[in-house]
């Protein structure tokens, strides 16, 4: 891995947008892309340095079109995250990489999946959604009465769905605290006890803040891409994928990572029977475990 790319903290894309990176762990490791959550940024939690490091593992993260330092792409598409990530590893030098997706990165993890197949030697898919028309599945059951709420309202109406998150999303830029407490009505006790950790939950505030630091697009774009047609078929994708969720998640139910599962023909789905959306943050290091496995990511 090339000493310069410990160094690149911006990536221009081939359309002429900046997307702000952030490296973690070995650069002469095993290169996997970690592609946050809904809001979220690259500074989202994950393992340690010394832990990646241990590990051979160099981690990759940048921010979403809208979100913290990148550029928006009105308009953008789950499938449109393909171009991006090949953009970054092109800029550092990257061949070969896993990928893993949490919550709204998940959709955007799998494709990657299924169409880098050349590229991407395994694939996690973390607490993730199914697509919006996902036949056969009720997608709003079980889910909190926020994001069905959320979920609809951009699906039917997307400029009123902008006009009330933008407001609410400067409010949670100035106190990140603020999204926390609009969830703990809806939280789990599972859920509960990991956000009450104090190094979760100062990177979880962190996270927040740099997620929003520019503006709701980022978010925005995110909610109304998932109601979208998401531009690829998970049924297509051929490299091993983990689908990886807690069967106690109310913000995405797990029966989404169920649905997928009987549609991606080289998928595994892990559902712990005790776990929550937000233990996705402790099952990241077993799960990168996995993604490190297969030699070809060498």
């Amino acid at each position: 891995m090339p000493e310069r790319a410990r160094a690149i903290d911006h990536v221009r894309t081939a359309d002429g947008r900046l997307l702000r990176v952030e490296c973690t762990g070995d650069p002469r490791g095993r290169p996997v892309f970690l592609l946050h959550g809904m809001p979220g940024s690259r500074v989202g939690p994950r393992p340690r340095s010394m832990f990646l490091y241990q590990r051979g593992a160099w981690l990759i993260s940048y921010d979403r079109p809208g979100y913290g330092g990148s550029d928006r792409r009105p308009g953008r598409r789950v499938v449109d995250v393909v171009q991006d990530v090949t953009d970054v590893a092109d800029a550092l030098d990257v061949d070969r990489f896993a990928v893993a997706g949490r919550s709204g990165g998940a959709p955007h993890a799998l494709a990657c999946a299924a169409l880098l197949p050349h590229r991407v030697t395994r694939a996690a898919a973390m607490v993730g959604l199914a697509p919006r028309d996902a036949e056969g599945l009720d997608w709003f059951e079980g889910m909190a009465p926020s994001n069905v709420s959320e979920f609809r309202r951009a699906g039917r109406d997307p400029e009123g769905f902008a006009a009330r998150l933008i407001p609410r999303s400067a409010a949670i830029r100035s106190d990140p605290a603020r999204l926390l407490d609009e969830l703990r009505g809806e939280l789990t006790d599972a859920d509960r006890l990991i956000v009450s950790d104090n190094g979760i939950r100062t990177g979880l505030l962190h996270n927040y803040r740099e997620a929003l630091r520019t503006s709701a697009y980022g978010w925005i774009d995110d909610v109304l891409a998932l109601c979208r047609p998401w531009g690829f078929d998970p049924a297509d994708i051929r490299v091993p994928v983990l689908l990886w969720h807690g069967e106690l998640d109310v913000f995405t139910p797990a029966a989404h990572s169920s649905w997928l599962a009987a549609r991606i023909p080289s998928a595994t789905a892990v559902l712990d029977p005790s776990a929550a959306h937000f233990a996705a943050f402790s099952a990241l290091p077993t799960v990168l475990g996995w993604l490190l496995t297969d030699p070809a990511a060498a």
